[in-house]
């Protein structure tokens, strides 16, 4: 609980600013030691386009991944001395690592089986790769028990397609006789527990002459439930089949599913979790989407069916039709886990209110304003203190600094890094982290802001919970005067813009989107286009929005549109996320709901965790830039002059 006097928090520990300028020096020493990273990237695409590498790189910290590119390159034709050279000079590396699976894969395509064995490690966790091998062992001779036990262990890994690589070696285990009936209806009930039609139906094909027809009748009703399931035996099995296939036909048509179940169930004896499935099903894609029947399928759900997941939607359903103590019974039901959190802590607050309870709902404001969150800074502005936030003060020696910043591989990572091969780096940079302790995992994200790679604050941290405090590491700020520039020209609050940053890339500005959203602010090419012309200002092209300031300025303009279409802040982010129409249909549907509850009842997960997450690093970024924060309850209203509110670490 916050004391009467909390402490002040600041925005940057003077020592914490005194070890980031230390290691500052310590990186730019580094580097001053190796090849500077131009000569560092030419080689590396010089040895990309079969080029020459320059002798002068051949000392570099990172050279064996000059020699990986070169190899990768012809691994077609490659030697298999040579290949298998490589992996002894660098055992245990990641570079090693990384050339062994594209070299196994290549050797596989060559069908060199001896090769594969060869170059074969134990540590493998790839599926497909394990079955390259297992495959290998088969075409030389080694089909022992041994192989058998392993080969029948992919069968049974997984109720879903399986690499492709997996093909031969289970079709010799099956030739062999290592897949008898019992083995293939193991492997069946779990494709139907992930209700896959396909790989049901081609699991029943494989079964005996006496067992296939049942099966075949079981992958239909998985595809599309049909009344034959009533003459079914009364199974353990038949029950498991009837039970997912109408919990899948529950996904589409949910009403149709609850009408089949009562004959279903009654033929075959379902028990409660059976019935827990279907009913399950059929509530959550009704009430997902705030359909009529919500409520009453809510209901049906057996308590023993009730996770999480369904628990937060029975709240949500209430709040959207506004009953208040429909919603406040919902999170009471809750387990105390769930409940605990600040999300639900800070709603109860708010529905106890509402139903007439203004001590409860005080006591639990209380309880949520002590966590540093969306609902922590709500709550703090119901009781009208300060927001907690208790930084950690975090200052390594520079011994340990230096250790580090020299550590080899994370010398290697940071290298590659910097000339852009990231996936590279990433192996580099989780060798090093499963070899350090807790401050060396966190003196590494240091080691990685310094060398512009922001994101590692959200990998490498979290470990120990005390680690959500280091928010000088975990809410990178670079580009300030750029966002400040670009947000005081479309009359945007700063903090929001760097908000959006974070939540978006990370700071990356080469950070891409499997939908080809690009740069900083994450902006779709076809969006920057329409907004440059929107703006009469000329369009670079696609690659133009790697550039930070084309990004932020076509990014904030952007922004500056959806506030102006949709007046709140709170409703630019969802649609910044979600796009118009969804936002628009959740306008429509609850035009006047507060926006605490209207974020809440944001039918997509993804945008109702986005808005509430840019709107705390709002709060954060301006604790960052300027040591205090706009009221975040002004604030997600758009309220010009928002009222100002400070930061303090509430005393246990």
């Amino acid at each position: 609980m916050p004391s009467s006097a909390p402490r002040t928090a600041h925005p940057l520990p003077r020592t914490l600013r005194g070890a980031l300028l230390s290691l500052l020096a310590l990186a730019a020493a580094a580097q001053a030691q190796a090849p500077g990273d131009d000569g560092f990237l030419a080689a590396m695409q010089a040895a990309e386009r079969g080029q020459p590498v320059p002798p002068a790189m051949t000392g570099h910290p990172a050279a064996a991944w000059l020699e990986l590119a070169a190899l990768r390159r012809n691994l077609d034709t490659l030697p298999l001395a040579q290949g298998q050279d490589f992996l002894t000079r660098h055992a245990g590396a990641p570079v090693a690592e990384v050339f062994r699976e594209s070299w196994l894969r290549a050797l596989a395509k060559r069908q060199d089986w001896a090769g594969v064995r060869a170059a074969w490690s134990p540590s493998i966790s790839n599926v497909a790769l394990r079955c390259i091998e297992l495959d290998a062992r088969a075409r030389t001779g080694t089909t022992d028990a041994q192989w058998t036990r392993d080969a029948q262990a992919i069968w049974r890994s997984s109720g879903t397609s399986l690499p492709d690589t997996c093909d031969a070696p289970l079709q010799t285990l099956s030739a062999r006789g290592g897949l008898d009936d019992a083995l293939r209806w193991e492997r069946f009930d779990l494709a139907v527990a992930a209700q896959d039609v396909a790989i049901a139906r081609g699991i029943a094909r494989g079964l005996s002459a006496a067992e296939q027809p049942l099966a075949t009748d079981y992958a239909a009703y998985l595809q599309a439930p049909h009344a034959r399931a009533t003459g079914w035996p009364k199974t353990a099995r038949s029950r498991l089949v009837a039970s997912h296939g109408l919990a899948r036909l529950a996904k589409n048509d949910p009403l149709g599913a609850e009408a089949q179940l009562p004959a279903v169930a009654t033929a075959l004896g379902f028990t409660e979790e059976d019935n827990g499935r279907v009913l399950y099903q059929a509530a959550l894609w009704t009430v997902a989407s705030y359909l009529p029947d919500s409520a009453r399928l809510l209901a049906r759900v057996p308590a023993s069916a009730y996770d999480e997941r369904l628990h937060e939607w029975r709240a949500r359903e209430a709040m959207a039709r506004s009953d208040w103590p429909a919603a406040l019974s919902a999170i009471r039901a809750m387990g105390a886990t769930q409940r605990a959190q600040s999300r639900w802590t800070y709603f109860e607050a708010r529905l106890a209110a509402l139903t007439g309870d203004p001590a409860t709902a005080e006591r639990l404001y209380r309880d949520a304003a002590t966590k540093s969150d969306f609902h922590g800074f709500l709550a703090a502005d119901r009781l009208g203190q300060p927001y907690a936030l208790c930084p950690w003060d975090f200052a390594p020696s520079n011994e340990a600094k230096t250790r580090v910043a020299t550590d080899p591989g994370i010398v290697r990572a940071m290298a590659l890094y910097r000339i852009e091969r990231p996936i590279w780096a990433t192996r580099e940079w989780s060798a090093a982290l499963e070899r350090f302790d807790d401050e060396q995992r966190r003196i590494a994200v240091l080691v990685a802001q310094e060398n512009g790679w922001y994101d590692r604050a959200v990998f490498g941290l979290g470990r120990q919970p005390d680690e959500t405090r280091l928010y000088a590491l975990r809410f990178p700020l670079t580009q300030q005067a750029l966002i400040e520039r670009e947000a005081k020209r479309h009359d945007l609050d700063p903090a929001w813009v760097a908000a959006e940053i974070r939540a978006e890339s990370t700071f990356n500005p080469r950070a891409r989107s499997p939908a080809d959203a690009r740069g900083l602010m994450q902006v779709l090419p076809s969006t920057g286009a329409a907004v440059a012309r929107r703006l009469g200002r000329s369009w670079g092209g696609a690659e133009s929005l790697y550039d930070p300031e084309t990004n932020v300025a076509l990014g904030t303009a952007y922004l500056r549109e959806k506030k102006d279409m949709y007046g709140k802040p709170y409703v630019a982010i969802a649609a910044y996320n979600a796009g118009p129409t969804p936002t628009s249909r959740w306008l429509a549907q609850r035009p006047d709901m507060d926006p605490d509850f209207w974020i809440e009842t944001i039918s997509y997960r993804e945008t109702r965790e986005y808005v509430a997450r840019v709107l705390a690093f709002s709060v954060l970024y301006d604790w960052r830039m300027y040591g205090r924060a706009a009221k975040l309850d002004e604030r997600l209203r758009g309220v010009g002059d928002a009222r100002q509110t400070p930061f303090a670490c509430p005393t246990p």
